[in-house]
This record gives C-alpha cells, sequence and structure tokens, in this order.
C-alpha cells in the first residue's frame, strides 16, 4: 500500500484576474512610496508604522475580509495571500501587522461575532481606525492550549477574567482583542471560550513590550487581565467553542503566513539580483560566476514552489473546499523556505550581507518568525502526518 496525497479538483489555474492584478499594482505602487523608503528605519527604531497603516486602511487593506456591509473590502483568500506577499517583500513587520490584524483580530469577529458584535466592531478594525489583536498564547503555553491558565467565570450577566498572555502582536498599540480564556477546566480545549475585550477596559493592560530577533516594527507584548469585568454581550461564539473556532480559522492564517514568507523570500531574491550585477569579484561580475548562478538558480526554484503551494491552498479556500493539509504544506515549506533563500542572499552579499547596510539581513531575522508563527514547523509536520495517516488507514 502506497500514501499519495491526492490532488484536490481545482482548476489549478493560479493567474490573477483582472480585478486582483489591478490591486497588486496599486499595493505595488504604495509598497514603492510608502514602505521600502522607511522600512529600515521602522525596524532600527522598532517603531510601528501607525500612520502608513491608517493609510492602508483607507484602501481597504485593513478590512481585506470583512465583508462590505461591516466596511470592509470582502476580498478572497487568493487576493489577500497577494497583498499580504506584496507587503512583506518591503517589510515584513508591516505585513504581519496587517496579516495578523486581518485573519485573527477581524477574523474572529466576522466568522463568529453576532451581529450586534459585526455592526460594533468591525467598522472601526476594517478602516483601519483601530487595530486588532488576538490572544491565545501564554507564558506557559502555546501550541499546547490545555496548559492555559487565563480563567473566565461567571458573575451573573457578567464574566471576569484573569491571566496573563505572551506573544500578542498589536498588544500594545491595538485596541480591540479577541481574548480566549478557560470556562471549563475539565473540558480541556473544549472547554475553552472567546471574550472581545476593549482597550480601557479595568483591569486590562498591556505588559511588557517583547525585545525580538525580527519583525521589530510589528509590536509584540504581555496582555495582563487582572479582574476583567465585562458582559456576556461580548463573549464571542458559543460557550467552551473558543479553541474549536479557532482551529477552523487556523487554515487561512497559515496561508496568510506561508505568503508573507513568500514574500521575504522573493525580497532576498530581488536584493541579491541587484547585488550581483554590481558587484565584481576576481575581474567579473558575480552574475558570471557559476557558482552563484548555481545559488540564484535554486532560490528562484525554491520561491516558485512555495508560491504554488501557497496559491493551490488560496484557491481551494475560495472553493469552498476542504484545505487543512494544504495549507499546513504550503506553510511548512515556504517559512522554511524563506530562511534558506534568506540565508542564501547574504551568503551572496557576502560580508555587506552580514551588516546593516543591505536589506537581505533584516529578510533573514524576520524570516524566522515565520517557522513559529500560526503554529510552528513540528505542528505544521504533525497536522500533515495525521492527515496522510488518515488517507493510509482509510
Amino acid at each position: 500500500m502506497t500514501v499519495q496525497t491526492k490532488i484536490r479538483e481545482t482548476n489549478m489555474n493560479f493567474s490573477l484576474n483582472e480585478d486582483q492584478i489591478l490591486l497588486q499594482d496599486t499595493i505595488r505602487d504604495f509598497v514603492e512610496k510608502e514602505v521600502k523608503p522607511y522600512a529600515k528605519n521602522w525596524d532600527e527604531k522598532e517603531e510601528v508604522p501607525l500612520s502608513t497603516i491608517k493609510k492602508l486602511g483607507a484602501m481597504g487593506i485593513m478590512g481585506m475580509a470583512v465583508d462590505p456591509k461591516y466596511g470592509g473590502a470582502g476580498l478572497d483568500t487568493v487576493s489577500i495571500a497577494m497583498v499580504i506577499e506584496e507587503l512583506a517583500r518591503a517589510d515584513g513587520g508591516l505585513s504581519l501587522t496587517v496579516a495578523a490584524h486581518n485573519g485573527l483580530g477581524c477574523g474572529h469577529i466576522a466568522r463568529f461575532g453576532s451581529e450586534e458584535q459585526k455592526q460594533k466592531y468591525l467598522p472601526d478594525l476594517a478602516s483601519g481606525k483601530k487595530l486588532g489583536g488576538w490572544a491565545l498564547t501564554e507564558p506557559a503555553s502555546g501550541s499546547d492550549a490545555a496548559g492555559m491558565k487565563t480563567t473566565a467565570k461567571k458573575d451573573g450577566n457578567n464574566w471576569i477574567l484573569n491571566g496573563t498572555k505572551m506573544f500578542i502582536t498589536n498588544g500594545s498599540v491595538g485596541e480591540t482583542f479577541v481574548v480566549l480564556a478557560v470556562t471549563d477546566p475539565a473540558k480541556k480545549q473544549k472547554g475553552i471560550t472567546a471574550f472581545i475585550l476593549e482597550k480601557g477596559d479595568p483591569g486590562f493592560k498591556a505588559g511588557k513590550k517583547l525585545e525580538k530577533m525580527g519583525m521589530k516594527d510589528s509590536d509584540t507584548s504581555e496582555l495582563i487581565l487582572e479582574d476583567v469585568k465585562i458582559p456576556d454581550s461580548r463573549r464571542l461564539g458559543e460557550l467552551n467553542q473558543g479553541f474549536v473556532n479557532t482551529l477552523m480559522m487556523l487554515d487561512k492564517g497559515r496561508v496568510s503566513i506561508g505568503a508573507l514568507s513568500v514574500g521575504l523570500a522573493q525580497a532576498a531574491l530581488d536584493e541579491s539580483m541587484k547585488y550581483v550585477h554590481q558587484r565584481e569579484t576576481f575581474g567579473k561580475l558575480l552574475k558570471d560566476h557559476e557558482v552563484i548562478r548555481f545559488m540564484l538558480s535554486d532560490m528562484a526554484v525554491e520561491i516558485d514552489a512555495a508560491r504554488l503551494l501557497v496559491y493551490r491552498a488560496a484557491a481551494l479556500a475560495v472553493e469552498g473546499k476542504p484545505f487543512t493539509i494544504e495549507a499546513s504544506m504550503a506553510k511548512l515549506f515556504a517559512s522554511e523556505m524563506a530562511m534558506r533563500v534568506c540565508n542564501k542572499g547574504i551568503q551572496i552579499h557576502g560580508g555587506y550581507g552580514y551588516t546593516r547596510e543591505f536589506p537581505v539581513e533584516r529578510f533573514l531575522r524576520d524570516a524566522k518568525l515565520c517557522e513559529i508563527g500560526e503554529g510552528t514547523s513540528e505542528v505544521q509536520r504533525l497536522v500533515i502526518a495525521r492527515e496522510i495517516l488518515k488517507k493510509y488507514e482509510s
């Protein structure tokens, strides 16, 4: 007996349509003018580019997956992946901020919120007026949600939340958060519920801002909850279904991180191509050395392979078909590919690549996060193994 992953039926045509090409051109023009010239400075200052995020909001990018009736752009998964990739080609941190805001902050409310919640929170999030965040991970639990310590206890028509969240994107700059907490400890992962918290809620505050290796212009911090009292109207989704709902959202999040990885790798190749046409060694340009040509070839092949995996998963999502294994494959391969390609980019630049004079070192630092966020490479391998074993055993 053999195990072969069946290619799900899809049109397998990953060409962008006219609207998507127009959007791509618009984002590329924006990135050239509003992001590339400033990305190095944002990284060095560890500064979240809030004014640039507001501009993206005005373009509809901060509400990409939100229904237009709530002020969003209503883009499909392929279009969203394309936007995330284009942003990452200039700035991984900005791309991560946009991806987290859209996929998790807005996404959880858009998919599982009540009509009242959608009307209340989504317009400000979709316009970029407010930044959203999503809080699952804690100091002692990440992929292991059963180890969650944050609790939500019923108090009449209210809930009292206590605990600490860690590694929260937009933690200190966000204003609307989806926070997951244990509501029935005996049920472990199936006893977790989601709640909507807002900056200014008594007892709810940002903790330590984390100093990171990369993605420095994307804010990451602790969130601290001390007897935070909120009404039941801010419970998001059904009781004890918070983590179950999270699992339903993760596939699209993995597509986004895959796209971000592709963008960073493409940026490393773009910069390397510029460099090899300028730098001379041993009497000829770098591009004329066979060893450099082999490196460029390997980089280009890996990027293309990863992009196709990402767009296959995105296309399946658009068609409403299952894409769990495809999303995990895309995220796993693309994130590890980005590390390999960005490392090659530094090698091509030689000593200069190890300095901050050239952006390839920033791309490598940013790429490392992609192997960790939205489920580590190890978690992706577990998901893929689970799915292929099902095929073998069926």
